[in-house]
């Protein structure tokens, strides 16, 4: 069986594009959740494990 590989490439502006939305992702990760209280995090945190199914108690 063969396989086919292809290969793309990005443009400037796709890849500026991307690196900027990485840069709000990073913002929102250390400000939103870095100065979020300890309860708001632990109650999503919470609230995430039983909405997979995972048993947390």
């Amino acid at each position: 069986m063969a396989t086919i590989a292809s290969s793309s490439t990005l443009s400037v502006s796709d890849r500026q594009k991307a690196g900027f939305i990485a840069l709000l992702l990073g913002a929102f990760l250390v400000f939103g959740v870095g100065l979020a209280h300890s309860a708001v995090l632990h109650d999503t945190a919470h609230d995430v494990r039983h909405a997979y199914g995972f048993p947390c108690h």
